[in-house]
């Protein structure tokens, strides 16, 4: 995690306290369903920056004799929980308002506001986007983006990308309703609306969770990274034999990596530390992710028993 991403999630936060108490204020004088909707998203949104900036905070705590490895899995852990809260909060309730609005309709009164807090909100939600996305782009891949979205082990950018998305995918679609309704003069499509905008935020939370999950439960390292490792250490000409490398992410800029390497059989136990010190000086300068480093060293000077280097910073 980096400050950029922090920064990411301070403007998402601010413009969607701002926006959030607009949209009900625009919903209570135009009795727009859609608006509603709108503004229990942008609260939604609001609490989920708060618990993420939570989880960063956590992720920072120190290796203790519980936890080992630290709390880098906070974030990812805070980032399930936000996920669930965008589907049950913001997509279960802007589709329950919407079928209440459809049993009970409610008549539309003058739309100026509602289109006012609209505009407003997109030129504000897509600002937040517009930065995210810029701080996204300075670290990410070849890939396409949204490939590279989903393969983004940083929690607190590609939640905020994913929600500032569907929050103008939403303004959008409420945009559509204000309009329809007011143009037809029937409530059906402010409704519709609302429905539409909560099944854009649950198809949005069910792919967050998919992403949060796969971290929690321990995500390897990219393959560039990865292929990159074995390359280094395949080279050495000291290196007789070595078994694909084995990743894991601790948190978003921190790798867990294991070897298990055969080294030559000539080789005397001093120019085994040394080697696999140097080794992991190489791996760190390339790969500055990789915090933590585990080395399984195999048949050297004769032995046929495993040996078990434990490199760490």
């Amino acid at each position: 995690m980096t400050g950029n991403s922090k920064i990411a999630i301070y403007g998402a936060l601010a413009a969607n306290l701002a926006i959030a108490a607009v949209k009900f204020i625009a919903a209570s004088v135009t009795g727009s369903s859609a608006m509603i909707s709108e503004g229990i998203h942008s609260t939604v949104d609001s609490g989920n920056s708060l618990l993420l900036l939570l989880g960063m905070k956590r992720s920072q705590k120190p290796a203790d004799r519980t936890h080992p490895f630290g709390h880098g899995k906070e974030i990812y852990f805070w980032s399930l929980i936000v996920a669930i809260l965008v589907f049950s909060l913001g997509g279960g309730m802007s589709v329950y308002e919407g079928i209440t609005h459809l049993q009970h309709p409610v008549e539309l009164k003058d739309p100026f506001w509602n289109y006012i807090v609209l505009f407003s909100s997109i030129i504000f939600e897509g600002a937040s986007l517009l930065y995210a996305i810029r701080q996204f782009n300075k670290s990410r891949g070849k890939l396409g983006f949204w490939k590279e979205v989903s393969l983004s082990k940083d929690p607190a950018l590609f939640a905020v990308i994913y929600e500032e998305s569907a929050a103008i995918a939403g303004l959008l679609i409420a945009l559509a309703g204000v309009f329809l309704g007011h143009y037809l003069n029937n409530p059906l499509y402010d409704a519709l609306a609302s429905m539409l905008i909560g099944l854009v935020l649950i198809i949005v939370a069910i792919i967050m969770v998919k992403e949060s999950k796969g971290l929690l439960v321990g995500e390897s390292a990219d393959s560039e990274i990865v292929k990159g490792i074995y390359k280094l250490v395949e080279n050495d000409n000291r290196v007789k034999t070595l078994y694909f490398p084995l990743t894991m992410h601790l948190a978003p800029d921190e790798i867990l990596l294991a070897l298990d390497v055969e080294f030559q059989s000539d080789m005397t136990v001093e120019n085994l530390f040394s080697t696999i010190k140097q080794l992991e000086d190489e791996i760190k300068k390339k790969f500055p992710t990789v915090k933590k480093i585990y080395i399984e060293a195999k048949n050297f000077g004769g032995q046929e028993r495993p040996w078990m280097i434990e490199s760490t910073d």
